[in-house]
Order: C-alpha cells, then sequence, then structure tokens
C-alpha cells in the first residue's frame, strides 16, 4: 500500500457503564483487545484496539464509562473518557436499548435501579456532547433482546436532542449490525498512513495487557464478593532462553477480608485466578507463560500516583 492509498483514524467508543464498549471493541477488532466482566467500570484505561477494513485503519478507543464521579480514580477515569471523545475523528455513542425501554415504561420488564442510572448517565453524556459540540454516531446496543417497533421509539427519542448524526442497531455480543458500523466507521476515517503494522491488534503494553486479563479473571471469579476496591500490577515480566515468559503479577485490595475472598479457601480462588490467566495469557503470547500471584492489602492504593501512570490516567484530575 502507498501512503495516499490508505486512511486511518481515531473512534472514541463512548457510553454509560456496562453499555457495552469493551464488547463491541472486541467485535470490531476481531479478537480480545479489553477486558469484560459483569462489572461495570471495569474499563480503567482507554484500550486501543484496532480494526481494519480493506484499506482503512480505524483506531478504536475503548473509554471507561462516563458517570458522576465520587473519588479520584473514578473522576481521572471521567477525564480519560471525556479526553478520547475530544481527540478522536469520529465518535460512537453506545447505548443500552432495553435499559432505556425499561425506563421509557414501554416494555414488559420493570426498570432497575440501574437502569434508571443508566439512563441518567446517558442524558448526562448527551449534555456533554451538546457542550463539546461534538456530533456522535448512535449505536443501540442489545437489540436482540428488544422489538424492532421499541427501538424506532427510543433511536427517535435520542435523536431529537441533535448530537446524533447517524443511528445503527447493533448487538455487541452477537455481533449483529456490527458489520454495518464497521463500514460507517471506515467511510468517516481522513486519508492517513497506517499507524500500527497489520497484524497488530492493539497498543496497550504487554504488562498492562496481562495485568487486564488477571482482572477480568478475578472479577468474574468473585463478582459477588468483591466490590471495584482491586487492582493487578505486572511487577516483574522475563523473556526465559526456553523462549516462555515468566510474569509476576500483585493484586491489590484494601482490607483483610477482601484478601481472604481472593485468596479463598485454601488458596483454591487464587489458583483458579492463575490457571485461567495463565491459558488465555500463553494464547495470547502464542509461547508458555508461568505466572506468579500476590496478594496485597494497601487501603490506599487508588491513591498511588505511580497506578495512574501505568494506566494512562491523570492524577491530578
Amino acid at each position: 500500500m502507498t501512503e495516499h492509498s490508505t486512511r486511518c483514524g481515531f473512534v472514541a467508543i463512548i457510553g454509560a457503564p456496562n453499555a457495552g464498549k469493551s464488547t463491541l471493541v472486541n467485535q470490531l477488532v476481531g479478537t480480545k483487545v479489553s477486558i469484560v466482566t459483569q462489572k461495570v467500570q471495569t474499563t480503567r484505561f482507554p484500550v486501543r484496539g484496532i480494526a481494519l477494513d480493506d484499506e482503512v485503519q480505524m483506531v478504536l478507543v475503548d473509554t471507561p464509562g462516563i458517570f458522576k464521579p465520587r473519588r479520584r480514580l473514578d473522576r481521572a477515569m471521567v477525564a480519560s473518557a471525556w479526553g478520547g471523545a475530544e481527540d478522536a475523528d469520529c465518535v460512537v455513542l453506545l447505548v443500552d436499548a432495553a435499559a432505556q425501554l425499561a425506563v421509557k415504561g414501554g416494555g414488559e420488564v420493570k426498570a432497575t435501579g440501574a437502569d434508571h442510572k443508566a439512563v441518567e448517565d446517558v442524558n448526562m453524556i448527551i449534555d456533554g456532547l451538546k457542550a463539546a459540540d461534538r456530533k456522535a454516531i448512535l449505536a443501540l446496543n442489545k437489540i436482540d433482546l428488544m422489538k424492532s417497533e421499541n427501538l424506532l421509539a427510543i433511536a427517535d427519542d435520542l435523536y431529537k436532542t441533535g448530537v446524533v448524526e447517524d443511528v445503527l442497531m447493533i448487538s455487541a455480543e452477537k455481533g449483529h449490525g456490527v458489520k454495518d458500523l464497521k463500514k460507517l466507521l471506515s467511510k468517516r476515517m481522513p486519508e492517513s498512513p497506517w499507524l500500527y503494522p497489520e497484524d497488530q491488534a492493539a497498543d496497550a503494553p504487554v504488562r498492562i495487557l496481562a495485568a487486564e486479563i488477571t482482572r477480568e479473571k478475578l472479577f468474574l471469579r468473585v463478582h459477588e464478593e468483591l466490590p471495584y476496591a482491586a487492582a493487578v500490577v505486572t511487577t516483574e515480566f522475563v523473556d526465559k532462553p526456553d523462549g516462555s515468559v515468566r510474569m509476576e503479577q500483585t493484586i491489590f485490595v484494601e482490607r483483610d477480608g477482601q484478601r481472604a475472598i481472593v485468596l479463598g479457601k485454601g488458596g483454591q480462588t487464587l489458583k483458579w485466578i492463575g490457571q485461567k490467566s495463565r491459558e488465555e495469557l500463553a494464547k495470547l503470547l502464542d509461547r508458555p507463560v508461568h505466572l506468579f500471584l500476590t496478594v496485597k492489602v494497601d487501603e490506599k492504593w487508588s491513591d498511588d500516583r505511580a497506578l495512574y501512570a501505568q494506566f494512562g490516567l491523570d492524577y491530578n484530575s
């Protein structure tokens, strides 16, 4: 390819927590670049997934969910999300259509507190887009759970806000409509040489991706018992002469009781987390991985400047 035959740009995918942003990025890229768990707000830094469509390269910024921040870490995550939107060539507003319908009252499912919170967050994002004078492509997600007439009513309401320039109906989990979204995004990218090699799927350092994979396994296993007060840091990454990798990671929690939850009876929970993470890391790196996990208690881990720097977040947000 010549420099003049290619296009490349940045796409920010924004939305309320748990709207399905990470799942959508993984679908667009065609491989896993961002963690997906039952927990909301699991994305703590903008993971750049790299999607290709013929001669077009799209750098997908999977932003942390935009919500009303309370703690320092929350503020840094929200600032990061808005930063990704401001710098992007194109913005996708991903909306949980099922939550919108439940609150609207047009469906058979009664709205939950989480549904109301999701709608409030979407309204806040729309206000932010208006203030920034930014337009977005609206992607109504989870359409497999809804009737078409209900989707059209929700799309019309959101289109009338004035920040929506196109509307697509998708299911990030099932993949429905994702190809259409990818084609639309491809058309919006400016002429530019590619920023990354053709075979690269993400630009996050391997150490961070490895920590995110382990954090995903952590929340998958203890999502009911453990709050968000946990972080994973890769403290050692050594290439061995036999081609394998030795990796050490530390799981930080805030209290002794949380450490006991992560360890599990006889260390079985931590063993499960390590095994699942090791298996996925071996596939990601295409070589054997020797993973060693340690659980430490630090009630102020979320105030660690080095941790913010690792995730590309602004400590002073």
